[in-house]
């Protein structure tokens, strides 16, 4: 469909559907500014509203374990990981820009992103954790 709507029926897959999510979700977040500056210059904090928090946790799978390894082995960098470290930070931004609306700020200050690689299981399988953390705040 034209307007970006999947098409009933079509399996998207986790990852198409994220795109779909997102994408709706950023035409929502247009208004609210991010940034990682404790302060926006032109803008005045007229509100503290709290510490809003995103987190994500996103797995490797096989394949792209696979292919990482061998880019590791030979050298040279590993697309498959830093597109999924774009996704989880994306994710990421977004939970926390849900969580900063829901309690009626417009802008988030001091914004801090961290990564953490983790392992699950006997056989180590791969992923990695995004945790996006900042000020929710009313800027007039």
């Amino acid at each position: 469909m034209s307007d970006g709507t999947p098409k009933a029926g079509v399996p998207l897959g986790f990852r198409g559907i994220r795109k779909y999510y997102n994408s709706r979700i950023h035409d929502r977040k247009e208004r609210m500014l991010l940034s990682t500056t404790p302060s926006i210059e032109g803008k005045t904090i007229k509100e503290y509203r709290g510490v809003v928090f995103g987190e994500v946790i996103n797995g490797i799978d096989f394949t792209k374990d696979f292919i990482a390894n061998i880019t590791n082995f030979m050298g040279g960098r590993s697309e498959e990981y830093e597109q999924e470290l774009i996704d989880a930070r994306a994710d990421a931004l977004t939970e926390m820009s849900e969580r900063a609306q829901k309690i009626g700020a417009n802008a988030i200050i001091g914004i801090k992103i961290d990564y953490e690689p983790m392992s699950v299981g006997e056989n180590g399988s791969g992923m990695i954790m995004v945790a996006a953390s900042g000020t929710a705040v009313i800027l007039e």
